[in-house]
């Protein structure tokens, strides 16, 4: 059910990252689906090199972003507080029961099912690539990663959207797809296309400014 929503609402963010970093730290997901919606919204930023205290570990407890303050509502972790908004708007999780219950399922095959094995394939390079054992550790990963997508090409097929229709379900996917996709996605035709499709999205393009407008150059190495 769609809502009129008057509360501010608050999400945490960095002040600073990484270049490889800046338009995929998980707070884009969640400014993604507020854009998508049109709620205003304003950003608690945090110094990324800091620990942040005991205030907003209590807000967040593995002191990370995002977190998401929606009046008396605190909750944390990008899937969580996709769901909270979906929950609160049809554009973003249809209300039909059914197609609720696959939005949910996908939501959560996205950072569970999907998002793991992938992950281990393209990141290892990154931070391990000079060990000597890091190329041998990736080939015995990919199989998985590469059958991992096979599942969610087959699933998605021919249509834009994992369940028809845009949901959360495909802001995570196509966060998580950009993000750590790496060189196993381009195996996909389809997983390319839509990843694309989700970047062409006018929302996706303020969130993703958005982000980086609130990087701080002035925080140094």
């Amino acid at each position: 059910m769609t809502e009129n929503h008057t509360t501010q609402t608050v999400i945490s963010a960095f002040n600073w990252v990484p270049d490889f970093a800046r338009g995929n730290v998980r707070d884009l997901p969640v400014r993604w689906a507020l854009e998508e919606i049109g709620r205003s919204y304003e950003v608690h930023l945090l110094d990324a090199k800091a620990p942040r205290g005991p205030d907003y570990v209590a807000w967040q407890p593995f002191d990370q972003v995002p977190a998401l303050r929606d009046g008396e509502i605190e909750v944390f972790e990008a899937a969580a507080i996709l769901l909270h908004l979906g929950e609160q708007d049809e554009r973003l999780m249809p209300a039909d029961p059914a197609r609720r219950a696959k939005v949910t399922s996908w939501l959560f095959a996205s950072i569970n099912s999907v998002e793991p094995p992938v992950r281990n394939v393209s990141m290892m390079p990154l931070f391990y690539g000079e060990a000597d054992w890091c190329a041998g550790a990736v080939d015995s990963l990919t199989p998985l990663a590469e059958k991992r997508l096979q599942r969610l090409s087959d699933a998605l097929g021919e249509q834009d959207w994992i369940v028809g229709e845009f949901s959360i379900a495909d802001i995570m996917l196509v966060f998580l797809l950009k993000t750590v996709g790496g060189e196993t996605v381009t195996k996909f035709a389809n997983l390319v296309d839509y990843v694309e499709r989700g970047k062409a999205r006018p929302a996706y393009a303020r969130a993703l400014q958005a982000q980086l407008d609130d990087f701080s150059e002035k925080v140094e190495l």
